[in-house]
């Protein structure tokens, strides 16, 4: 699905803000580089993240900070849909994300690894992947309503915090976009997070958040190896493709298509 001006759609989902700045800023950033129209969503709106504002204060905060970090990379902003640990695969909350995937029109949705460490992050997935695949059905109403289309989007799962699920198995990426290239927008889309520099050092030890994404990106690049006459993607991100099947006519590859990819 393009838009008036033949351009593809791109929707990141993930669970919570800073979530789509770690694992899939520098493919959005790419993606918007070769003329694809961007949209961001963050299904929960950070209620929980700090140890010091109450929630209300904190919700606030959080959505200036993600809605800058938007901006930053170019996507238009989508309000978020619940609080915190609220992220769970049940109707009313399906059918909000279907009216936001319904509206945008996706060519491509990146979201959340099917695999990961917190349940949030898991239940972003299905949403997505939910959402997505009820794009096209007349009989099942969104919230708010939106009309269905049977345009064909291929669904990119990024990879979890640290490349492994939660019983510590290695999540090994199909592929890996190089995003060395674009690593400052994301660190600046990144850095919009404020707010969570403190939590992140005192609840997760991320000693620097920011620090912390760039060596997460690097471990992605090590995915890639050297071979004679190129050395191995210094920052990456990874990426698995969901099966083509309730999503397109035919097993399409619009990100590699758009970007390129090293294995």
């Amino acid at each position: 699905m393009t838009d008036d001006n033949g351009r593809g759609r791109v929707l990141a989902i993930h669970a919570h803000p800073d979530d789509i700045e770690f694992v899939m800023a520098g493919t959005m950033a790419l993606l918007g580089q070769a003329g694809f129209e961007l949209h961001y969503l963050c299904i929960a709106n950070g209620s929980c993240g700090s140890l010091e504002l109450d929630a209300a204060r904190t919700i606030a905060l959080r959505r200036t900070e993600a809605a800058q970090a938007a901006s930053v990379l170019g996507a238009r902003y989508h309000e978020s849909l619940c609080d915190d640990l609220a992220i769970l695969y049940t109707e009313p909350l399906l059918r909000q994300v279907t009216a936001v995937v319904r509206r945008v029109r996706p060519t491509i949705v990146l979201t959340a690894s099917p695999d990961d460490y917190m349940e949030d992050h898991m239940n972003a997935c299905r949403l997505a992947v939910t959402a997505a695949f009820a794009r096209g059905f007349p009989n099942y109403p969104s919230d708010p309503a939106a009309a269905p289309y049977d345009g064909d989007v291929v669904v990119y799962h990024a990879q979890p915090h640290g490349y492994v699920d939660g019983l510590r198995r290695p999540v090994v990426p199909e592929f890996v976009v190089d995003v060395t290239d674009v690593l400052d927008l994301k660190r600046r889309a990144l850095a919009c997070h404020a707010s969570q520099k403190e939590w992140l050092d005192r609840t997760q030890g991320f000693d620097s958040y920011l620090d912390a994404m760039a060596e997460l990106s690097a471990q992605a690049g090590a995915f890639v190896p050297g071979v004679a006459g190129r050395t191995a993607v210094q920052y990456g991100e990874g990426w698995r493709r969901h099966l083509h099947l309730g999503f397109s006519r035919s097993e399409s590859r619009p990100l590699e298509e758009a970007l390129g990819t090293l294995v």
